[in-house]
């Protein structure tokens, strides 16, 4: 419970170095340099007339260029790009036929490198039962793992399967750290709690006051441009 209070640098955007938003739609990663970029930024660098990657100008890539760039950092022992190949085997993108087995491969490969995102992805996968067996213990040891190293749903999906569990103390504060970063689910959480009796009023002025402390923290007037142009 001690560790992944903190997002650590590694979830700044490496351009405008604000912490990334917490929704995978809000952010690109770039197959050329395996960097998750801001679609704040890659909408600064498109009125600025840049078509390319905004953080290392490599031209756009196509489907085919994007998986044999990803695939020869494979080869080269890149873990973000195991990561990224394996969401590509896991969804059917650039190209290739949805294969699980390969896409878990690949995942803990890259979670053994310290890819806290592919621990998440496999907690999802072992949680969902459809392209593999469910094993909500494996779910829950992935969930951990992520969550100790600071990725945001995965603390909050531990907070969930802990009240499933009737945990509510532990579930608490699982969802006490993830509202604090900013994730709006877990602050409703919270919030229940507190009209049901479970949580302190001190406990939700905390959370709500990190929450808003976080959501000032990853905004910027680019971002909102880019959220309202895609919404």
């Amino acid at each position: 419970m001690k560790k992944g209070r903190t997002r650590s640098e590694a979830d700044d955007c490496p351009i405008c170095q604000l912490p990334m938003p917490l929704g995978i739609n809000e952010s690109v990663s770039k197959p050329c340099c395996m960097k998750r970029v801001c679609n704040g930024c890659i909408l600064a660098a498109f009125k600025r007339g840049m078509r390319d990657c905004p953080f290392c100008r490599t031209p756009m890539l196509d489907e085919e260029q994007a998986l044999a760039m990803t695939r020869k950092r494979v080869a080269a022992g890149d873990p973000m790009a195991m990561y990224n190949l394996g969401i590509y085997y896991c969804v059917g993108h650039c190209g290739l036929e949805k294969e699980a087995t390969r896409a878990i491969e690949l995942y803990e490969r890259a979670a053994e490198l310290g890819v806290k995102e592919a621990h998440f992805n496999l907690g999802v996968l072992y949680t969902r039962g459809t392209e593999v067996e469910e094993d909500m213990a494996k779910a829950f040891r992935h969930y951990e793992a992520a969550a100790m190293c600071g990725h945001v749903i995965a603390r909050y999906n531990l907070g969930y399967m802990e009240c499933n569990e009737g945990n509510y103390d532990l579930a608490l504060q699982h969802m006490m750290i993830s509202a604090k970063f900013g994730h709006d689910s877990s602050l409703s959480f919270v919030k229940a709690a507190f009209m049901d009796g479970l949580a302190t009023k001190a406990d939700y002025a905390a959370a709500l006051r990190g929450h808003q402390s976080a959501i000032k923290e990853v905004s910027s007037p680019d971002r909102a441009e880019a959220k309202d142009k895609i919404s």
